[in-house]
């Protein structure tokens, strides 16, 4: 490949409104919104309050979006998160940032979902395809590979070629499996109403008596002696957050997205408002079905929208028509979770691209394809997810109970947030320092949304200190660990390495 190719091809944008909005939408519903009921409501206690925690997250998230909305339009180029950081708090932030999202945030979420196909794909086949290739024995254990890893594997190895093809490709597929996702959200919901005899919203003036949820820390646990309303609270806000993460993933392929200043900010608010409907609005199915306390006893590994679909059609006489259903649903899971993959595998590749174009990361990730894709950091991306699965076994010696890449990526949910909020905060910064610059979209209620999504975030991360210290310190500790890697990286050139222009290319 030409060392200097990155001066022949350039991003195309080839990413319309439906695909954009494809993105954000495809990334953002993944599995939290099947499993994250029965814990929220371990939290809360009453379907009311895990209600408002999906609103009041889906507002913080439209909060957050409304801003990025006009950061991202004024800035549409690739990674813009990484761009927005870069311009206004410098280039160690904005290398931390993305050290996070190659190391440990993209990657592992990659390697989760991967995962989380390949479990998914054994349970439809009864178990069939989960059994051991290779054993090491380690001392008194036993270090194994797996068929599911294997499975796992070929998942990241299949969408990152898919991705390597062209940008209008990846949005095409984007939009196919995001219309999957969105239609098995609605069968849930709407089935909850049409299929189940003996719903009742009488249920919502329930709570969840006698639930155990020994897996909720104390102060988090509905009913315990030293539980807390706004331990808990905090604590469900954060996994409906969880639920609505990736709101913010178009940002990362800003540099190609068609007609930027006007399809950026109706892709981000737009999908962002359609997300919250669909989570509230099968929430509240849920509820309808089961009572708090039905809910709280789900199995942590069971979705509990598995469980609202098993009862479709209960106790006709064509029983079969229940099983195409909890087969649909399956199905529409695993889907679901390739589909989170693939826009991972889209918007991660352009990180380590922006991070080389600064002279932050090795010269040859910056480099484009014939078709205007950043293969080598698509490849860099997908080989250390790959790694992260392969690692798990290890892992597995010292925590059997929590697989490697979930333990790092909630060690960085923590960190996340905090520079969700430095990015979110420079809307103020380009305010003063460049009232003149192009505003294509100016942020909806300026500046009280911006000051309530600071403001809930301080809360929600100082609430997480107070309740989770040491994972929370981790992850700071994750982050930081990059510091020794920017100061190698800045000082090998000699302290010469230079900002590119960001109008070479990215505009398209």
């Amino acid at each position: 490949m030409d060392p200097n190719n990155e001066a022949k091809y350039n991003l195309i944008r080839g990413l319309g409104l439906v695909a954009a909005a494809s993105i954000i939408i495809g990334n953002v519903i993944g599995t939290g919104v099947f499993f994250k009921a029965r814990v929220m409501t371990c939290n809360v206690g009453e379907p009311i309050w895990v209600v408002v925690a999906w609103i009041a997250a889906g507002l913080l998230a439209l909060a957050g979006s409304l801003t990025y909305a006009e950061l991202t339009a004024m800035k549409p180029y690739a990674s813009a998160e990484y761009v927005l950081l870069r311009d206004s708090y410098g280039r160690v932030a904005s290398f931390l940032y993305g050290w996070m999202q190659i190391v440990v945030a993209k990657t592992g979420s990659m390697a989760a979902l991967a995962v989380a196909f390949a479990i998914a794909l054994n349970s439809y086949l009864d178990s069939k395809l989960g059994y051991t290739l290779m054993s090491i024995p380690v001392g008194t254990a036993v270090i194994e590979v797996t068929t599911l890893q294997i499975i796992a594997i070929m998942a990241i190895i299949i969408f990152t070629t898919l991705n390597s093809a062209s940008v209008v490709i990846s949005g095409q597929i984007a939009t196919f499996l995001t219309f999957i996702k969105i239609a098995l959200v609605v069968l849930v919901g709407v089935g909850a109403f049409l299929f189940v005899s003996g719903g009742s919203f009488g249920n919502f003036g329930l709570e969840a008596a006698g639930a155990q949820c020994l897996d909720v820390a104390e102060s988090q646990r509905y009913g315990h002696a030293n539980y807390s309303f706004f331990a808990g609270f905090a604590a469900a806000m954060l996994g409906a957050l969880w639920g609505y993460d990736g709101w913010n993933q178009l940002t990362f392929v800003a540099g190609e997205v068609k007609d930027p200043n006007r399809n950026i900010p109706l892709a981000i608010i737009g999908s962002t408002v359609l997300i919250m409907v669909l989570y509230v609005f099968v929430h509240i199915a849920y509820f309808y079905v089961l009572d708090p306390t039905a809910i709280s006893l789900v199995d942590k590994d069971v979705a509990v929208a598995k469980v609202i679909v098993e009862r479709f059609f209960a106790g006709d006489a064509v029983s079969l028509l229940t099983g195409v259903a909890v087969a649909i649903f399956t199905m529409g899971l695993m889907i679901s979770s390739l589909g989170s993959l693939h826009t991972s595998i889209l918007a991660g590749g352009r990180v380590p691209y922006a991070m080389a174009k600064d002279g932050l990361f090795f010269s040859r990730f910056k480099r484009l394809s014939i078709n205007g894709v950043p293969i080598s950091s698509l490849i860099l991306q997908g080989a250390w997810a790959i790694l992260l699965v392969l690692s798990d076994s290890i892992w597995r010696l010292y925590d059997p109970e929590n697989a490697l890449f979930d333990t790092l990526t909630n060690y960085v949910i923590f960190g996340s947030f905090i520079f969700y909020a430095l990015i979110t905060s420079t809307v103020f910064i380009f305010r003063v320092r460049h009232p003149e610059a192009t505003r294509p979209y100016r942020t909806f209620g300026y500046p009280v949304v911006p000051v309530i999504f600071l403001l809930v975030t301080g809360w929600l991360l100082l609430q997480t200190i107070y309740d989770d210290t040491r994972n929370s310190l981790i992850g700071i500790g994750l982050i930081l660990l990059g510091l020794p890697v920017y100061y190698y990286l800045t000082n090998r050139s000699g302290g010469q390495n230079e900002i590119e222009s960001e109008d070479n290319g990215d505009n398209g």
